[in-house]
């Protein structure tokens, strides 16, 4: 089969692999249809191995070369024995943490994201989504309505990290909300806020392009340009009392908008980061303490919460869809996909592979 792996930095290859043989018991088989490139993914390329294991990942024992793609989605070919709920031909959407069942810490309080062996499929697994199949475990796979389309499916995985966010922000009816990153996770977090309930939602980014994209996605937010005006300043003048927003979440993984949430949050409020950030970052803990403020990690997401971000794309409550740019095949990848989202000039927001093109 053909499939995209990572062999080193700047060293991505469209290779001939062996097909994933038959599921063993509790496995499915999955023929992939359509799959995200992530910013996990880019740094990958950029800079990695990061995430991707030099040596057998403790748990699952894959190594490089790697098989990319955690977001994405396909149809099931064939399962092994003990596989209830799933049966060829299904059409389904891939949760891609894999971990210990039990006997682990987390896992025995299904807290498998937390997991210490924590894996996932195409970062440290011996498959993944940038290829034509991929074998799993039945727990990785939920079937799909058929209100969602295929290429939907691909994008339930990083709106379960918005979606997490969001929750981990306790963002509710009425909440002002401010995003700092108007990339693929700040705008599915908007889209989260939105059918969360919140009321005003500010949006903040160095790129105006991408800022006039998320107004075209949800109309009546308000979107700031860090270079022009002052976050904070903006947020306290369009809010209650002028006090600040009730919840910030960065999605950026950068030391000013990790400051900037701080700043603009209001006493007692939240904030979340989301982003990764490469190295310690200073921050004013005076503030911390004298705010009031309670500060959250949001790392991935419970993996109970396909069913649920299933229903909300589906219903149209929240409409992933919007933050897709570009579809590209697996042979043009690397070029249309890779090196067009990492061009600082570039217009892609969210590029899909299609593997049935």
């Amino acid at each position: 089969m053909k499939a995209l792996r990572f062999h080193a930095a700047k060293d991505l290859r469209i290779e001939e692999v062996a097909k994933p043989g038959a599921p063993g018991p509790g496995q499915v088989l999955i023929r992939n249809r359509f799959v995200g490139i992530c910013g996990t993914d880019l740094h990958e390329y950029s800079y990695g191995p990061i995430f991707i294991p030099t040596a057998p990942h403790p748990f699952t024992g894959a190594s490089g070369p790697q098989v990319l793609g955690h977001e994405f989605g396909g149809v099931v070919e064939a399962v092994g024995e003990g596989v209830v709920g799933l049966r060829p031909g299904d059409r389904v959407s891939v949760q891609p943490l894999i971990m210990p069942r039990s006997g682990d810490y987390f896992a025995d309080r299904g807290l498998f994201h937390l997991s210490p062996q924590l894996a996932l499929a195409g970062l440290s697994w011996q498959g993944g989504g940038m290829a034509d199949y991929c074998l799993l475990h039945d727990y990785n796979l939920v079937k799909i309505p058929d209100a969602m389309t295929d290429s939907e499916a691909a994008l339930v995985e990083p709106t379960a990290v918005a979606v997490y966010a969001c929750d981990r922000g306790g963002v509710r009816a009425g909440s002002s909300v401010l995003i700092t990153g108007a990339g693929p996770i700040g705008i599915l977090t908007l889209l989260a806020a939105r059918a969360a309930g919140a009321a005003r939602l500010f949006l903040s980014d160095i790129n105006d392009a991408r800022l006039a994209f998320a107004r075209d996605v949800v109309d009546d937010i308000v979107t700031i340009n860090p270079r022009r005006d002052d976050p904070g300043r903006v947020v306290r003048a369009r809010t209650e009392g002028e006090v600040g927003c009730d919840v910030a979440i960065e999605c950026v993984g950068n030391e000013h908008a990790l400051k900037a949430c701080l700043d603009a949050v209001r006493k007692q409020g939240v904030v979340v980061q989301t982003g990764l950030h490469p190295h310690e970052n200073p921050l004013d803990w005076f503030q911390v303490t004298f705010k009031d403020v309670d500060i959250r990690g949001s790392w991935a997401y419970p993996t109970q919460y396909w069913p649920r971000v299933i229903g909300l794309i589906s219903s149209g409550l929240l409409p992933a869809k919007k933050v897709v740019t570009r579809t590209i095949t697996l042979d043009r990848a690397v070029a249309d996909g890779f090196d067009a989202l990492l061009d600082p000039a570039g217009e892609q927001l969210k590029i899909l592979i299609d593997l049935g093109a």
